[in-house]
């Protein structure tokens, strides 16, 4: 008897101007997919790395290389794991399409291949692509930066 086979279909949103300017947004929601919602940057929200980065240059380097660091009020890197992981195992079999932010595809890349979460930040997720991974029995394989049209 085979398996049941969970597919996640995590599409990449297309910048929009806050990520242009590089500004921490609000975890954007992900509906129907709660777990999946983007990160939660405290009190970094609707502000830029650069204004962020004049007033606290040691809690911008913190929370690049410790992914235990949280912005005030938000959530770490270790965390963001955490919650999509949780999200990943709670998917019923089929296939998933979510729109999601880039930092969402990380997380679920570094949980999915059990990495370590240090390697969140190494992860270059291009915008309006597709990233899947499939899951059976525990274990998940990943497919990764398919154009949307395919």
């Amino acid at each position: 008897m085979k398996s049941a086979v969970v597919r996640v279909q995590f599409v990449t949103r297309p910048f929009d101007a806050a990520s242009r300017q590089i500004r921490f947004a609000p975890g954007a929601p992900c509906p129907g997919y709660e777990g999946l919602r983007g990160p939660d940057t405290g009190e970094w929200a609707g502000r830029t790395l650069d204004e962020v980065s004049a007033e606290d240059p040691a809690a911008v380097q913190r929370w690049l290389t410790d992914p235990g660091y949280a912005p005030p009020g938000g959530e770490s890197v270790t965390e963001l794991v955490a919650r999509v992981g949780t999200a990943l195992a709670g998917l019923a079999p089929g296939t998933h399409r979510a729109a999601v932010d880039q930092a969402v595809v990380r997380a679920g890349v570094v949980h999915a291949l059990e990495l370590p979460a240090a390697a969140f930040w190494r992860l270059d997720v291009r915008p309006d692509t597709v990233t899947t991974l499939t899951g059976r029995l525990g274990r998940w394989n990943l497919q990764l930066g398919l154009p949307l049209d395919e």
